[in-house]
Order: C-alpha cells, then structure tokens, then sequence
C-alpha cells in the first residue's frame, strides 16, 4: 500500500483504520453472519411479503451441496447453502425470498411464485444461480 509523501503518522494511522474500516464493511455485506440474515429476513418480508412471513432464525448451513437454501415452515427456520457466502446481495436476497415465501406457501405452486417474483431482481437472481450451477456441476440446482 503507497501513501502520499509527508503524510504525518497521526493522519497515516486515521487512513489506515478507515481503510481497515471500510474493508470490514465489504467483508460483512459479502459475508453476513447469522444475525444479519435474519435482520434481511426480516426486513424483505417486511418490504415484499407485508410481513406475512415471520421467520424464527436464518441461518449459513454447511450440508447444502444440492440446494441453495431450504426452510422448515413449521418452525420458521431458513437455512442457506455456505455456497451463496460472497456472492451478490441480491442474489442472497432471492434465495432468502424464496425461503420466506415458503414460510407462506409449503409448494412450488402458482401462488408461492406470485410471491417470489415481488422481488425485483428475481428473474434476474434465478438466471445468475442458474449459470453459476451449469458453469460449476453441469446442472441447475434448485432453492
């Protein structure tokens, strides 16, 4: 890492922490932990499902090798394949919509994708996971 010529320590150390900062940050939206699964949860259902859906934890799950995600609707809990961990947001949040309408709607009926596609980037996550899965096994793998 360069930095500017004469940079006095102090400063030096304030770039340094903000940088540090900053990459912390990135790291924690690329890799959220438990809690902030949960918290997005929450807050998708809340913006795209009226909070009909009330999931009681979301969690990272190692043993998901075939899925993306899964849920337990009598329990409320969502499970999501470690594989998501550093891909786009909004590719974790179709999978975590997937699951909340699940929580819904048990199927894969008319009415549990009525409710999927009320998020915005859907169709657009469907395709990335989809291609990711033919680049990766030579399948599509499902949620």
């Amino acid at each position: 890492m360069l930095l500017p010529a004469g940079l006095s320590s102090t400063d030096e150390e304030q770039w340094v922490r903000r940088m540090l900062d900053r990459l912390k940050a990135k790291e924690q939206r690329r890799r959220p932990s438990d809690d902030d699964l949960l918290e997005r949860a929450r807050e998708l259902a809340l913006r795209y499902l009226g909070d009909n859906a009330s999931p009681t934890s979301v969690r990272w799950a190692e043993n998901q090798r075939h899925r993306w995600g899964s849920c337990t609707p009598d329990h409320g809990t969502i499970r999501l394949s470690t594989r998501l961990r550093g891909m786009p947001a909004w590719v974790v949040d179709y999978v975590i919509m997937h699951e909340l309408a699940h929580l819904i709607v048990p199927n894969h009926g008319p009415r549990f994708w009525a409710l999927v596609e009320r998020y915005p980037k859907a169709e657009r996550a469907r395709g990335f996971l989809e291609g990711f899965s033919m680049a990766a096994n030579g399948s599509v793998e499902e949620c």
